[in-house]
C-alpha cells in the first residue's frame, strides 16, 4: 500500500512534536527549569520523619560521629582516646574499626515497627557518612556494608521495609566533605598515609582547595547509584554540595532525580542546607535550629534526641519527648518539617533513651495527629510570653509552656495547641472578635468528648482548663467558625 507523502510528513511532524513536549516536560539542568519544582503533597502532609547516623563511628561510640576525622587531629580528645584505647594511628586506623562493626542485632523490621510507632511518615538513613564508609552494596567503592563489616545491603533492606510497613523511603549523602575529611592524617605517622588506602581515606585535601571534576563526577555517581538502585523519594545534602565548583554538578543531578519522580509518578524531594539550591527549587533544611516565623516554602529541621552526637557514644545526653513533641508543634505552625535523628549502637540496638522518647511522640501524635498531619500555617504561627528559636545550631533553650499557642488549619478548621497542659484560663489573642477574628461557633479538645466552657471576647477567646486532659505535654483544641 502506498502512504501519501504529505501523510508521512504529518506522522513525522506529529512525532517531533510530541517528543518536543514531552522534553519541555522534563526538568533541565538550568535554575529557570528547576524553579518549576513543586514540594510534593506527601511532603508537607507527612511532618515527622526519622533520621539514622549508623556506621563504622558507632564502633569507637567516643566523642561524635566526627570521631574519624577527630582521631586524627592531633591535641584532640579523640586523639588521645585513640591512642590510649586502641594503639597509635598507624598501628590501628579508623579502617581497624571496620571489621568490629558487625551489626549482629540488626533488625529493620523492628526498626521500623518502632518508626511506626513514633508517628513518623518518613524515615531517612544515612546511605554514606563523611568517613567514606557505604553503607549499602555499591559498583563504586570495596568500602561498603556489603563486603565489610556487617557484610549487609544496610540500605537496601531498610529501603524494602520501609516502603513495606508503608512509609517514604529517603536516604542522606555527606559524601562530598570526604574530600577533605582524613585530611589531618597526613600531619603525622598514620595509616592514612599508608598508600595501601588511598582508595578510602584519600583524596584527604585541605578544606580550601577546589574539588577535581574526577572527584565532583564520583559523587554524582554515587548519588546516581543511590537513586537508580533504591528509588528513595527524598535525598538529603549536607552542607559542603554549596562550593561553587559543584554548581554545574548540583544543578544535573537534581534535574536527572526530578525526571526520576517523573518517571516513577512519585513526588521526590531534595534536602539541602544555606544556599545550595536557590528558594523553590528544592527543599531548605536548617540543622539543629528553627524558623522564628511562616516561610512561604516548605522547610525541614533536622534535629537529634542526642544533644551530643547524632551517632551512637556511650556519654551522649539526649532530650525528652516534651521536647520533640513542642518544638515539632511549632515548627509545624511555622510550614516546616522536623526530620528527628537516632544513633543506633554497632550491634543494631537502639538505645532505651531514643526508643522512649520515639513511643512518648508517637503516643501524643496517636491523639493529636489531627492537629499536625495534614495541615497548613494559619495566617499567623502563633502567640505567647516564650520567644522561639531561630537560625540553624539555635536549640529551644527556654522551653515553651501552656500560654504559648501555635496555629495549624485543615479545610475550615483551626487548630490552636497550647504547648503545655494549661492550669488556668487559656487565652487566644489572636481570635479577639476586635482582632477580626471571625466569631467562633465550637470548641472541641482532640481525643476528649469533654464539653468546654469557652468565651470569645472582644480582647481574647478564653478556654476554661479542663479536669484532665487526653495526652501528655501539649493540648490541641478544634476550633469552627460561624460561616
Amino acid at each position: 500500500m502506498n502512504v501519501p507523502k504529505k501523510s508521512l510528513l504529518l506522522c513525522f511532524l506529529f512525532l517531533v512534536l510530541t517528543n518536543t513536549l514531552q522534553a519541555q516536560d522534563k526538568y533541565q539542568a538550568t535554575w529557570e527549569s528547576l524553579s518549576k519544582y513543586k514540594t510534593p503533597d506527601w511532603f508537607r502532609d507527612a511532618k515527622f520523619g526519622i533520621f539514622i547516623h549508623w556506621g563504622v563511628y558507632s564502633v569507637p561510640a567516643f566523642g561524635s560521629e566526627w570521631y574519624p576525622r577527630q582521631m586524627y587531629l592531633s591535641g584532640s580528645p579523640e586523639y588521645k582516646h585513640h591512642i590510649e584505647t586502641y594503639g597509635p594511628q598507624s598501628k590501628f586506623g579508623y579502617k581497624d574499626f571496620i571489621p568490629m562493626f558487625k551489626a549482629e542485632k540488626f533488625d529493620p523490621q523492628a526498626w521500623v515497627a518502632l518508626f511506626k510507632k513514633s508517628g513518623a511518615k518518613y524515615v531517612v538513613p544515612v546511605a554514606e557518612h563523611h568517613d567514606g564508609f557505604a553503607m549499602y552494596k555499591t559498583s563504586l567503592s570495596k568500602w561498603n556494608a556489603f563486603e565489610m563489616g556487617p557484610k549487609r545491603d544496610v540500605i537496601g533492606e531498610l529501603a524494602a521495609e520501609i516502603k513495606k510497613q508503608g512509609l517514604i523511603f529517603g536516604l542522606s549523602s555527606h559524601r562530598i566533605e570526604h574530600w577533605w575529611f582524613f585530611n589531618g592524617g597526613r600531619k603525622f605517622d598514620s595509616d592514612v598515609l599508608d598508600p595501601k588506602y588511598d582508595n578510602y581515606y584519600g583524596p584527604a585535601h585541605n578544606e580550601d582547595e577546589t574539588m577535581s571534576p574526577e572527584y565532583m563526577n564520583d559523587w554524582m555517581m554515587r548519588d546516581i547509584e543511590l537513586v537508580n538502585n533504591y528509588q528513595p523519594q527524598l535525598v538529603w545534602f549536607d552542607w559542603w554540595i554549596e562550593q561553587p565548583a559543584l554548581t554545574p554538578y548540583r544543578k544535573s543531578f537534581a534535574a536527572f532525580y526530578y525526571n526520576k519522580g517523573l518517571d516513577w509518578n512519585k513526588g521526590v524531594v531534595i534536602n539541602y542546607k544555606n544556599i545550595s539550591y536557590p528558594d523553590g527549587a528544592a527543599v531548605l533544611d536548617l540543622e539543629r535550629g528553627k524558623l522564628g516565623s511562616i516561610r512561604p516554602q516548605p522547610w525541614q529541621t533536622d534535629d537529634a534526641i542526642g544533644n551530643q552526637s547524632w551517632g551512637y557514644t556511650t556519654t551522649n545526653t539526649f532530650k525528652d519527648a516534651r521536647y520533640v513533641v513542642t518544638n515539632l508543634i511549632d515548627i509545624v505552625s511555622k510550614n516546616g518539617n522536623l526530620l528527628l535523628n537516632i544513633g543506633p549502637k554497632a550491634d543494631g540496638t537502639i538505645t532505651d533513651q531514643e526508643t522512649q522518647v520515639l513511643l512518648g511522640t508517637g503516643k501524643w501524635l496517636d491523639v493529636n495527629g489531627d492537629a499536625i498531619y495534614g495541615t497548613r500555617p494559619w495566617k499567623i504561627y502563633g502567640e505567647g510570653p516564650t520567644k522561639s528559636a531561630s537560625g540553624s545550631f539555635a536549640d529551644q533553650k527556654v522551653p515553651f509552656n501552656w500560654h504559648d499557642i501555635r496555629f495549624t488549619t485543615k479545610e475550615d478548621i483551626l487548630y490552636a495547641t497550647a504547648l503545655g497542659l494549661p492550669e488556668g484560663p487559656v487565652s487566644i489573642k489572636a481570635l479577639a472578635l476586635k482582632a477580626g477574628s471571625d466569631k467562633v461557633e465550637t470548641v472541641k479538645m482532640l481525643g476528649s468528648d469533654q464539653k468546654l466552657v469557652w468565651k470569645q471576647k472582644d480582647d481574647e477567646l478564653v478556654i476554661q482548663p479542663s479536669k484532665n486532659y487526653p495526652s501528655e505535654y501539649a493540648v490541641s483544641y478544634v476550633i469552627t467558625f460561624n460561616k
